[in-house]
């Protein structure tokens, strides 16, 4: 009984923080860049009327620093797990065997990546959206 808790542990450790630094990238693009992008194009009614339906949304964009520090800081500690801390884990309480393409460790540590990859991409997206699209508009509108 000890073992099996003790394997499942890591899968789901690993499984909370791709969870995390997901809805905070989303969180990041929702916040900071997502209005950006519709203003635009063009939308800024419908930021307005976002705004005015999720008044939240004003507060998140004050803290953008904050905020996509603690997504960077989540995201990359999701890195350092799924690639670095969790296949050691794996081969030391011998929860998966290496050989076998098709264990739940592989299905769950793909998802893992995937689930990280889709983080990481949302979070660039977001931090170019929020930093840098407005100072190089800036630098082509003068």
């Amino acid at each position: 009984m000890q073992s099996t808790h003790s394997t499942s542990l890591p899968q789901v450790r690993s499984g909370v923080l791709s969870y995390l630094s997901l809805f905070t990238s989303i969180g990041t693009l929702l916040c900071c860049a997502l209005p950006s992008l519709l203003v635009l194009f063009g939308l800024g009614a419908t930021v307005a009327s976002t705004l005015s339906a999720a008044p939240w949304l004003v507060t998140l964009s004050h803290q953008k620093l904050w905020v996509f520090a603690a997504a960077g800081l989540l995201i990359t500690g999701n890195f350092v797990y799924v690639y670095a801390i969790a296949p050691k884990l794996q081969v030391k309480n011998r929860a998966c065997d290496p050989n076998d393409p098709a264990t739940a460790c592989r299905t769950a540590s793909r998802f893992s990546r995937i689930v990280l990859w889709c983080s990481a991409g949302l979070y660039m997206i977001g931090c170019f959206t929020a930093y840098l699209l407005g100072p190089i508009l800036m630098h082509f509108d003068s």
